[in-house]
């Protein structure tokens, strides 16, 4: 599905995303857009587009694309969280959940994004990805399912995790805070 996730990506979200920066790869930063090395924004996002195709190919990124009438229209980036520790995405933005969690060891399911089609967003697509998340993490023995949304709505770049609000109206609870971020639960 390598060519209907980078289709999306390039055609109905935005092409210089992919979704790297939350993946089981090691990385010590992520590569937002902005850096000082000499690199133009369009080999940026070449080797953003590499990344996500390497990313796929070796299972480091995880998720589920949404379709409608045949069409790619959203994307959940869902993997497990004791492998994700370490990503670029992680150490950015959510180390302080580390400090949430009594237990490392525990095989918690993480929602990192959502990405749904500009025009089809508020039209329950996140609601169902996020159904599936749900019931394929209980069928594969996960104690219960992650996600970090923003206490506050700032933009559509940095609530990229989806609404408290969906994850309220999905039965998630919260469990704790991790700076801006509320670790939300589904058991």
């Amino acid at each position: 599905m390598i060519d209907n996730y980078l289709y999306f990506f390039e055609n109905v979200a935005h092409e210089d995303c992919y979704c790297t920066c939350f993946c089981s790869d090691d990385q010590d930063k992520p590569d937002f857009s902005a850096r000082n090395d000499g690199t133009t924004k369009a080999e940026r996002v070449q080797m953003r587009r590499n990344d996500a195709i390497r990313y796929i190919k070796d299972g480091k990124i995880q998720g589920y694309l949404a379709y409608m009438d045949g069409q790619v229209v959203g994307w959940c980036n869902a993997n497990d969280r004791a492998k994700c520790t370490k990503c670029g995405g992680w150490k950015f933005g959510l180390s302080a959940v580390n400090t949430v969690e009594p237990d490392p060891n525990a095989k918690i399911k993480s929602v990192f994004c959502f990405v749904i089609a500009p025009e089809l967003r508020r039209t329950g697509i996140a609601l169902r990805l996020l159904e599936r998340v749900c019931l394929d993490a209980l069928k594969d023995g996960y104690a219960c399912v992650e996600a970090y949304p923003n206490k506050q709505f700032q933009n559509i770049f940095f609530d990229h995790m989806g609404p408290l609000e969906m994850y309220e109206k999905m039965g998630f609870v919260a469990y704790g805070e991790a700076g801006e971020k509320i670790v939300m639960r589904k058991i």
